[in-house]
């Protein structure tokens, strides 16, 4: 049986693409416009925003860590205070929307392993501790994000991956929570992998790290995953998405009160017909409330990559809530309506059928069973359109279980998955 859903109520925010410039906006950072942008995300009824400092600007030597970039940071987390909005502060920036900010000194000739290089591991610390001193005293700050999914830099499929293995990727995300938590004793610190961390087989970083280190699990759920693809852009699958990532999230968690993060999701036209928007955003954020332990749930993103800026993919210019100009697009008035009718919803009831993933003992455990079409992503499906409301268990210890035998367990069925 499930454990019990948190007392307080999710949270709801936006991920933040400034309207002009995109995150180049950092280079010559106008507060102004910054507040109409953050004014315009809260009106929609929105809590939070995620913010993306971007690392070449704000240490662009190993050694040198620019007051003005943390100053700039500060800036518009204050600017987001005035208009009511609470904010988390990406630390390391890192991979955006298909482009990578990595500094120069880890590049070409000073080419270096961003995760094992131990004095590139200290000064990447010290940029987190700095960062959270200049934030300090912030009463809208919820805490730092260590990276926008930094782990992709070592991912098999990366074009120039740093390798590492399994305990190394679990002391750099570490060193990285544990400078946060020495410059910010009180805020909420997570860690922000994206999807290889649960469905790549070989990713050095694990589903158990990220649902152990830090203080809550993070998921960036994308239905271009082979989601949409497989099973087309207006299917149950696409819907569900994002609650299926979340239980998948939560069969991992150590505790049962350990809170869960939807941290980005958005509706890519790759894999959507531009009609289908509203109902993607009404159905994902209505179906990830049905899952107990969420803290909250940050579209990506607030406004659409301007068309004057080159070499975005054609689907950067369209994932925003509010076009380039700032007119909020439909997708906006779904979250706005979604917003309020989520701040109605019920606390969720425990879960039903509980899916049992048999990973056994080892931390590089077969995750592509979880992935859209694998077994454990099939079982969950159908369970679900069967109305079972299902969980998933991850079971460490080696089961030998014949293909689909089911059996009742106290007041929820238990289907093993091999």
């Amino acid at each position: 049986m499930s454990s019990p859903a948190p007392a307080v109520p999710p949270r709801f925010g936006v991920n933040y693409t400034p309207r002009r410039g995109w995150f180049h906006a950092w280079l010559d950072l106008d507060p102004d416009e910054i507040g109409e942008d953050l004014a315009a995300i809260a009106s929609l009824g929105a809590d939070h925003v995620r913010i993306f400092p971007l690392w070449p600007l704000l240490q662009p030597n190993r050694t040198r860590i620019r007051p003005r970039g943390l100053a700039d940071v500060r800036t518009v987390v204050d600017v987001a205070a005035r208009v009511g909005l609470d904010v988390v502060v990406d630390a390391l920036q890192g991979h955006l929307s298909s482009f990578d900010f990595v500094p120069s000194w880890l590049t070409s000739w000073h080419r270096r392993n961003m995760f094992t290089d131990q004095e590139v591991v200290a000064s990447t610390a010290a940029l987190v501790r700095a960062l959270g001193a200049a934030l300090a005293g912030a009463g809208n700050l919820i805490g730092l994000s260590v990276g926008n999914e930094v782990n992709q830099f070592s991912a098999s499929n990366h074009p120039d991956p740093d390798p590492l293995t399994v305990a190394e990727a679990a002391e750099w995300t570490a060193t990285m929570l544990g400078a946060a938590r020495e410059s910010l004793p009180a805020g909420l610190h997570s860690v922000a992998n994206y999807d290889a961390a649960w469905f790549l087989d070989d990713h050095a970083f694990t589903p158990d790290q990220s649902a152990a280190l830090g203080d809550m699990t993070v998921v960036h759920s994308w239905i271009f995953d082979g989601t949409g693809q497989r099973y087309g852009g207006r299917s149950f699958e696409t819907a569900h998405r994002g609650e299926y990532y979340l239980e998948l999230a939560r069969g991992f968690s150590p505790t049962p009160e350990r809170p869960l993060w939807l941290q980005e999701f958005g509706a890519p036209q790759t894999v959507l017909d531009e009609a289908d928007i509203p109902w993607f955003v009404t159905e994902t954020i209505g179906n990830a409330l049905d899952a107990p332990q969420l803290w909250g749930v940050t579209w990506w993103c607030s406004h659409d990559v301007s068309r004057d800026l080159a070499d975005s993919p054609p689907l950067e210019h369209t994932l925003g809530l509010f076009d380039e100009h700032g007119r909020i697009k439909p997708a906006g008035e779904a979250f706005r309506d979604a917003i309020a009718r989520g701040r109605e919803t019920p606390t969720p009831a425990a879960r039903g059928l509980s899916i049992d993933w048999p990973v056994g003992p080892e931390p590089l455990l077969r995750r592509s069973a979880a992935a859209p079409g694998g077994a454990v992503f099939e079982a969950w499906m159908a369970a679900a359109k069967a109305g079972e409301r299902p969980t998933i268990r991850v079971v460490r210890e080696a089961v030998e279980l014949a293909g689909g035998d089911t059996r009742t367990g106290g007041a929820a069925a238990t289907r093993h998955v091999g």
